[in-house]
């Protein structure tokens, strides 16, 4: 098994929402997980991480208001949901196990990486 594995990917339309899965290992779902995405043209941005023996969340101000990562421990997978879809949104959404998501920094301390779920866009 992957340590990290997305699903969920696909096309949606524009001003709908998407929800995207992430499926890890026991021994690759850590204390922090985020989610990264990789649109055509820029690089890879973080959209989003939770703390999940809490349930905090932190986002971007670029991603605050659209976007909901949840999660299940129990099954040891996140979740990230993206409503009022934009053409923008396109692009390949990574998950990750961090270091830490308590921080500015924490896109800077990815411990391991899924291999990405692609998402496109239709208006």
């Amino acid at each position: 098994q992957a340590p990290l594995m997305e699903s969920g990917g696909g096309s949606v339309q524009a001003g709908g929402s998407l929800k995207l899965s992430c499926k890890a290992s026991r021994h690759a779902y850590r204390d922090s997980m985020g989610w990264f995405r990789q649109v055509p043209g820029k690089g890879r941005e973080g959209v989003g991480c939770i703390y999940t023996p809490e349930g905090r969340t932190f986002y971007p101000d670029s991603m605050k208001g659209r976007v909901t990562i949840s999660h299940d421990n129990a099954e040891t997978t996140v979740f990230l949901q993206i409503n009022s879809v934009k053409p923008e949104d396109a692009g390949m959404y990574s998950c990750a196990s961090l270091y830490d998501c308590y921080s500015d920094s924490w896109s800077d301390t990815v411990v391991d990486w899924g291999q990405g779920t692609q998402v496109t866009v239709s208006s």
